[in-house]
């Protein structure tokens, strides 16, 4: 377990009952973002330090991955147990200019039914506790760091998405436009 000072166990603390709509937003798509697909397996990256909320679980198994530990689930949790990146799930805060920004998870595109909402769809709350997060965990060089990879992750996700599915009005480089991604 964290201590409360931690800046993950604070985070965890804020976004405990706040919900990106005002009802349970799992019900709309029947909890896609809980569930892997056949034949992958995925999960959630913790936050640095996380990884002492679920040491020794058999309900959750950790998974060294190259951009953090991957944290995989069976599917269902109490909420209350969420990681912090489930929590803040489809919002990502990142790290620009020196400030917190929050933004869609480019990585929640391809299961979240909220995620083309894009911000304005989610409660004004939710999206003032996910920046709230960001900053709280700026504050840690550790964490500021993790949200610093997150970010050029995002940035890279974000490139390529534009450049294999460009918008009918922005031609993609493979069409002859000379747009920079």
């Amino acid at each position: 377990m964290l201590p409360p000072e931690h800046p993950v166990a604070r985070c965890r603390t804020l976004l405990r009952d706040v919900t990106p709509l005002q009802e349970d937003c799992g019900r709309l798509c029947g909890a896609a973002c809980c569930r892997s697909l056949p034949g992958e397996e995925t999960g959630m990256l913790l936050f640095p330090g996380e990884e002492a909320c679920y040491e020794g679980r058999a309900d959750f198994r950790m998974k060294p991955t190259p951009a953090g530990t991957l944290l995989i689930c069976g599917g269902v949790c109490d909420r209350g147990e969420r990681p912090l990146a489930c929590r803040m799930f489809p919002l990502l805060p990142l790290w620009r200019d020196g400030a917190v920004k929050v933004a869609v998870d480019a990585r929640s595109r391809a299961v979240c039914p909220l995620a083309e909402m894009g911000l304005r769809g989610l409660r004004e709350d939710f999206r003032a506790a996910v920046r709230r997060c960001g900053e709280l965990l700026a504050e840690d060089a550790e964490q500021r760091a993790f949200l610093i990879r997150l970010t050029r992750t995002h940035d890279e996700l974000c490139a390529l998405r534009k450049e294999l599915m460009p918008s009918p009005s922005e031609p993609s480089r493979h069409e002859g436009g000379d747009r920079l991604v």
